[in-house]
């Protein structure tokens, strides 16, 4: 299906579009949507902002362990004749933070906003497609840190 899209005349459009999912998931909305939540309202924004804050706190020490122990070389590294499309910020491919981050922060915002919260899933997904895309995780990278992001939302949703 990528080489389709490589030799469709909308590929540099496309290709555009992934970068800015991928993007999305850098870490800004996980920071910017319970903040607005707050501004918005403020007397419950404040426990949703200590749930994503004690979230992330156990989420990237988990990440950096996993990925630094693991060492999973990435696509590159790994498969001759292939480039990734983007450079990643570090060396090791699983799990993918990306993922693991935004399905962290859809998991928990279902829990805690209910289903309106649900299209971040689509977009926790996305952000995890596109990692994968733009050629710098394996699906199993993927798979993997939204199995984590959702299996820690659950568990910091206990909190509540």
């Amino acid at each position: 299906m990528l080489l389709w899209c490589q030799k469709s005349r909308f590929y540099p459009q496309f290709i555009t579009f992934v970068r800015g999912v991928s993007r999305s998931g850098d870490g800004y909305l996980q920071l910017t949507l319970p903040l607005v939540y707050c501004l918005i309202y403020p007397d419950d924004g404040w426990q949703f902002m200590s749930l994503i804050l004690i979230a992330f706190s156990i989420e990237r020490p988990l990440y950096l362990i996993l990925k630094n122990t693991l060492k999973r070389r990435r696509p590159p590294q790994v498969l001759a004749h292939f480039t990734s499309i983007v450079a990643p910020a570090d060396q090791f491919s699983f799990p993918s933070g990306h993922t693991m981050a935004a399905f962290l922060l859809a998991g928990i915002a279902l829990a805690y906003l209910g289903v309106v919260a649900l299209p971040l899933y689509l977009w926790a997904f996305a952000v995890g497609c596109s990692r994968v895309i733009l050629g710098v995780h394996f699906p199993s990278d993927i798979l993997a840190g939204a199995c984590l992001g959702t299996g820690l939302a659950l568990g910091i949703s206990q909190l509540m």
